[in-house]
């Protein structure tokens, strides 16, 4: 017996590995590639598994852990801190989709109980797929991930009362009011035992097993932990996927969530792969292609609905237009939840085999298309921006009325109001440069607003947005979002508006700095690079190795790294481009203290061109820039100095520029309460 179970498992990985792997070349999802495998193993294709028993067993082990890490990473904070996308956004999406399908069901002569069913496989969304594309284009922490994720929790959340519901829907039950309030009470003390357990039982439990400080022990531990409350609530009559659901709940707030989901993860990726492959063993392509045009227009009508629905969603919550859009684009497949409830739906008849063929059919062809609506989001956007609609609908592509900042001129633009834009817009304040900030975030927009931040809400990859930030006017633009195709638009809106505008631009990875450059983009600095270099210097550190070393590595390790990414530039050079090309010479700003030893000294008596090679290019005094100061001009207290000269020799030099400690402390003592001006 257990020969033959090998045999299909051997098929099974073997036909797997080929598949997702040629599917990955050509960007197919891997939960689309284990479906195709099913579908070509399976009775329907080649029949090389006939008994697909231990497929079946394996499928629903697989349903226990995918909800049991669900349960796992569900997190009553993390809702409360996305609470309006999640409760709102996502509540709208799941409502309006059920009710759009049902209406669409009638159509059709469905039944109300049918329709109901089909709204709740519709409403969900493949948070595993969009997730990971995301990932891949390294777009998480963009808005629109953002959105997308908040209502996928709401989608994954739903799943729960819809399993609950599908017995009543099936009319296994006369009376539905007592019903309900069976199953209401169930979970109620359900859940209150699970609160119980994991409040008073789950931490004493495990902290006996980790004292055993054994790996398999604690594995153990937590697979007996995930199927001991499943067998409970299956033995009260609720279903496996809520069982296991309201395991992983148990292990959510506990000290141990990490390790617990880094340790089962693997078993939920084996088993979900055998359960997606099981789900392909349904479908039956021959009787597909007899009504293929059906097919081509559920698909259609699917991802149109679905995106109209996620996107308006959206939009009803206060995110931008093109937010809106990429989420709804992203949000338009049906997800592998749909499956988890399909399966009990089948056993409950409230599937027809047509049905559930047709079904099987739309769900993968709208998973397989979910890479390309992604991609085609930005253009789709954009397209959006144009149409003549209301400016309440355009939001983020026109300014709001309530928006409107006073005109400036020779400012900074900040695109982006996360950490990297908050310092920036901190620092321009502190040294009196006028600045102006663009945002996506509504929220953070309107409560920045209300204590005098200069900030408006916009998508700035919009010509009218940039306008709005007085862009042809300003002098440097910095964009520092996480939306790296929002990022290149918006350098390249922004070289074409303003050939004159320095551009700074912020990316997470290396391979992204030549091709912003090109698109016109006057400094970009890379995260990911950057962050490498701050950690050896922070090791190098510990091994107390001298400042003069780690900084003349970390000089030579920034020249040969980014003059390999720099591409000739058609403009004329300036001053700023002198430590782009000469690495081993630096510009660099000194002000002139109370006290310091070049006070009241004129430049020829200093001579610092001699004694120490630096030359000074340039003296700020107030409103006042002396250019080229000729050796008799003299320095006074607060003046800003501009120096040219090798890294080593304008650090020798800084100490000239601060107060000695005997003129400072006299100073101190004869004019307390006056502080002296440092740089």
């Amino acid at each position: 017996m257990i020969t033959g179970y090998l045999h299909d498992i051997i098929i099974i990985f073997a036909f797997a590995i080929i598949i997702v792997a040629v599917g990955n070349k050509f960007r197919i999802p891997g939960i689309v590639g284990f479906i195709l495998t099913g579908i070509l193993i399976g009775p329907y294709g080649l029949g090389l598994i006939a008994d697909t028993e231990i497929i079946d067993v394996l499928a629903e082990i697989g349903i226990i852990f995918l909800l049991f890490t669900i349960g796992m990473q569900f997190s009553f904070r993390t809702l409360y801190e996305m609470r309006k996308i999640v409760l709102i956004g996502g509540g709208l999406q799941v409502l309006l989709t059920i009710a759009a399908t049902m209406a669409i069901s009638y159509l059709f002569g469905v039944t109300t109980a049918q329709a109901l069913f089909f709204g709740f496989l519709v409403c969900h969304s493949s948070t595993a797929i969009t997730l990971k594309l995301y990932q891949d284009r390294a777009e998480i922490e963009s808005p629109q991930a953002r959105v997308t994720l908040g209502i996928s929790i709401f989608q994954d959340i739903s799943t729960i009362p819809m399993l609950i519901a599908l017995p009543i829907l099936a009319g296994e039950t006369t009376d539905i009011g007592w019903a309900l309030l069976e199953l209401s009470v169930t979970l109620i003390l359900l859940f209150a035992a699970v609160f119980a357990i994991s409040i008073y039982i789950i931490p004493r439990f495990m902290n006996r097993i980790t004292g055993i400080r054994s790996p398999e022990i604690f594995l153990l531990a937590i697979i007996l932990i995930c199927f001991v409350i499943t067998y409970v609530a299956d033995s009260l009559g609720l279903s496996l996927a809520i069982g296991a659901f309201l395991a992983g709940l148990t292990l959510s707030e506990s000290d141990y969530f990490h390790q617990a989901f880094a340790s089962i993860i693997p078993f939920r990726d084996i088993f979900t792969s055998i359960f997606f492959i099981s789900i392909g063993m349904l479908l039956n392509v021959g009787s597909l292609l007899l009504s293929p045009l059906l097919i081509i227009a559920l698909v259609i009508g699917v991802i149109v609905v679905k995106a109209v629905i996620a996107g308006g969603s959206a939009m009803l919550i206060g995110q931008s237009l093109r937010t809106s859009v990429l989420a709804g684009l992203a949000l338009a497949n049906i997800g592998e939840f749909a499956f988890v409830l399909s399966i009990p739906g089948m056993e409950y008849g409230l599937f027809s085999t047509a049905s559930e063929q047709v079904f099987l059919a739309v769900t993968l062809l709208t998973m397989s298309l979910t890479p390309l609506a992604i991609i085609s989001g930005p253009r789709v956007a954009d397209l959006c921006c144009r149409l003549p609609l209301g400016s309440r609908l355009k939001a983020g592509c026109e300014v709001d009325t309530a928006d409107r900042i006073p005109p400036m001129k020779d400012h900074v633009v900040i695109v982006g109001y996360g950490l990297n834009g908050r310092n920036l817009a901190k620092g321009a304040r502190v040294g009196g440069i006028p600045y102006m900030v663009i945002d996506m975030n509504p929220e953070t927009v309107q409560k920045e607003r209300k204590v005098g931040e200069h900030i408006f809400f916009g998508d700035a990859t919009n010509a009218t947005i940039l306008s709005h930030a007085n862009i042809e006017q300003a002098r440097i633009l910095v964009v520092v979002i996480n939306d790296p195709v929002s990022t290149r638009a918006i350098t390249l809106l922004a070289r074409q508006m303003n050939p004159d505008l320095y551009i700074i631009v912020r990316t997470r990875f290396l391979t992204e700095v030549k091709r912003l450059r090109d698109l016109g983009a006057d400094e970009v600095i890379p995260e990911e690079f950057e962050t490498s270099v701050e950690i050896f210097t922070r090791v190098l550190k510990k091994y107390l190795t001298p400042e003069g070393t780690i900084d003349r590595y970390v000089q030579e390790v920034r020249a040969d790294t980014y003059k390999m990414l720099r591409s000739p530039s058609e403009s004329s050079p300036t001053l700023s481009d002198l430590g782009k090309n000469l690495p081993n010479l630096a510009i660099s700003t000194r002000v002139v203290e109370p006290g310091a030893l070049v006070s009241a000294k004129t430049l020829g008596e200093i001579n610092v061109r001699k004694q120490y090679s630096v030359t000074v290019l340039a003296i700020r005094r107030g409103t006042e820039v002396i250019e080229n100061p000729s050796g008799e001009t003299d320095l006074k207290p607060g003046d800003e100095v501009v120096m040219m000269g090798a890294p080593d020799k304008i650090r020798d030099l800084a100490g000239m520029f601060h107060a000695s400690e005997e003129t400072s402390g006299s100073e101190r003592t004869g004019e307390q309460g006056e502080g002296s001006k440092t740089g």
